[in-house]
Parts: C-alpha cells; sequence; structure tokens
C-alpha cells in the first residue's frame, strides 16, 4: 500500500498536498483503489487503468459528495429536527439551500488508519456527543479488493454511548466505465418502488416506480434525470445488483447487501468536467429517517451495526 497525490500516477507528496487529507492506496492484479482521509471517501477504483468511479483533484473536495460514506445518518433530515423521547432536538443546517441537515456527521471529519493489509485499508471516525444528537457512536469502513478484483466496501457503526442510539449508514459513490459516454450507457436497478420527494427532496410518500424511475429493464442514462430513493429492491442471494452497461456489453456493478433495503439515485449534469455523472448510493434508510421511520434503526449500547457494499466490472477481457 502506497500513497500517491495523483490516484492515477505514483507521484509523491506530503500530507499537505491533498485537499482531503491522506490517501491511502491499495492496489492488487490490475486492480486500484484510493481511500481518503476526509470522510473515508472512495476518491478512484479503476480495473486496468479504465476508472470505474468519477475523480477529482488534488486540491479539490469531493464534488457532489463523490464518494463519501455517511453517518449517523444518510440523506436529509428535514429543518434539522427530529425529536428523542418527545424532546426536540436541533441539528446543524448544513444544506441551506433547502434548510436541511444532510449527509450526516463525519462528511467534513477525518478519518484516522486503525489497520491495513496488502489488499485493504480500515478507516474510524467518531460522533461525539452534540447538539442535535446526543450519542457517543464510531464509524468503521474497511475497503478491500478481493480475489476477484472487485471492490469490497463495509461499514460498521458501533454504539460507545449508554443510550441506543437512531441511524441511518449510506455512501455515495458515482459510477462511470472508463470514457465511454455516459449518454451511451444503460443505467438497471433492480427496485419496484420509489419514494415521492417535495422540493426540498424530503419523501412525502411511496409509489410504484414509472417512467424515469423505473429502471429494472433498462434506462439509457441520456436525458435521464432522475434524484429518486429506491426501495423494494430484489434481492439475489443476499444480494442486489445495479449496473451501468456500455453498447459493446462491457459493465461497471454496484452490489449492496441486504442491510441496504434502499438505494438512491441520482444522475447529474453538474459533476466537474462531466456532461453526466450517475451516482448510485447504497443506504440503510431513506431522507428524513430520523422524521418517518421509514428504514431507521438503533443501535443499543455497546452494539454494532454493519452493511456492505462493493463494485465490479465485466471488461472486454473477461474481468
Amino acid at each position: 500500500m502506497t500513497s500517491s497525490s495523483d490516484p492515477a500516477a505514483d507521484r509523491s507528496g506530503g500530507p499537505g498536498t491533498y485537499a482531503t487529507g491522506r490517501q491511502h492506496e491499495i492496489r492488487r492484479g490490475d486492480a486500484l483503489a484510493v481511500v481518503t482521509e476526509l470522510a473515508a471517501g472512495l476518491r478512484l477504483y479503476s480495473r486496468s487503468g479504465v476508472l470505474l468511479t468519477e475523480t477529482y483533484g488534488d486540491a479539490d473536495i469531493p464534488p457532489g459528495a463523490s464518494g463519501i460514506t455517511l453517518a449517523p445518518w444518510a440523506n436529509r433530515v428535514e429543518d434539522g429536527v427530529w425529536y428523542l423521547d418527545g424532546r426536540k432536538q436541533q441539528l446543524d443546517i448544513t444544506e441551506v439551500s433547502r434548510n436541511n441537515a444532510s449527509h450526516g456527521l463525519l462528511r467534513n471529519s477525518a478519518y484516522a488508519l486503525i489497520d491495513e493489509s496488502p489488499y485493504s485499508v480500515t478507516l474510524e471516525a467518531t460522533v461525539f456527543p452534540q447538539h442535535g444528537y446526543p450519542f457517543l457512536l464510531r464509524h468503521r469502513v474497511q475497503y478491500s479488493l478481493a480475489e476477484d478484483l472487485g471492490l469490497v466496501v463495509t461499514q460498521t457503526l458501533i454504539n460507545d454511548s449508554q443510550a441506543r442510539a437512531p441511524f441511518v449508514l449510506g455512501a455515495h459513490p458515482y459510477l462511470r466505465l472508463g470514457d465511454v459516454d455516459m449518454d451511451e450507457l444503460t443505467l438497471t436497478v433492480a427496485a419496484e418502488t420509489r419514494l415521492v420527494a417535495d422540493n426540498r427532496l424530503i419523501p412525502r410518500s411511496a409509489e410504484a416506480v414509472s417512467g424515469d424511475t423505473d429502471l429494472r429493464g433498462g434506462r439509457r442514462v441520456g436525458g435521464l434525470a432522475v434524484d429518486v430513493a429506491l426501495t423494494d429492491i430484489g434481492f439475489d442471494g443476499g444480494v442486489a445488483r445495479h449496473t451501468l452497461t456500455a453498447p459493446d456489453g462491457r459493465a461497471v456493478t454496484l452490489w449492496q447487501d441486504e442491510a441496504c433495503t434502499f438505494v438512491h439515485v441520482f444522475v447529474t449534469t453538474e459533476f466537474p468536467g462531466r456532461t453526466r455523472a450517475v451516482a448510485i448510493e447504497p443506504m440503510t434508510g431513506p431522507a428524513n429517517a430520523f422524521n418517518s421511520g421509514d428504514g431507521l434503526r438503533w443501535l443499543e449500547p455497546g452494539d454494532s451495526f454493519t452493511m456492505s457494499w462493493g463494485i465490479k466490472a465485466a471488461l472486454a477481457d473477461g474481468g
């Protein structure tokens, strides 16, 4: 394992070189993953030099939350307000334009390296008790490259408090398939139900997928405009798979385990340097779960909870 100032080239540089802190690089065969100290984020994953996730520059913070991990909630809490045993809790507003608390409490936190091996790296950060969230937790994230060179990500939340704590875990990876035009890719997501959100992206109801949100049979990314949470996911052998496929049959797939019963799909034209980008976000619950209770879990004192997801590719060489 090494660190580099450019994930695609082994140039050296000190910790001050990177806006996202220390860069943890793991390699196995033709696979490369770069994980950041900031937010335990996935800055890059590639096979044979083919980028399978979006990336960004040394001096940049993750654009559009690219690759970051999310704890103790994913997505949004409306007005930053929720209630604990009948008492109002007010979180900091971090999405000012919509007056929401967004993407948890560790988005701007450094994660410490707690373990590493030739093919894996494990980072951990603490959620300290604070206004709006009076609990002490640890979020541990392990990235590893499997024998088949796929990327496996395991996120574990540990409750060090004396009281049970509510949580939703998630991650925010953007997939790509090298330099293939994103508009030419087909997006397939195995989900039956969509959450209908208001203009602040807070879910208000649920209904069967239809139109652009029905991705079960695959939809061309070009012209697709979605920012939607999906559930009633189809699992096969305990795993659900969501895929971007090129016209020549090459594909990149994000998989998630049964702890992740939601997936958020975001297609944007605002990712820097890209005409279009696609985020496929595995989550244990949707936006505003602290208020709706939808997908919300509670972690007892001393207990832990783990979710897993990963990325695989089917490239021209069959790898």
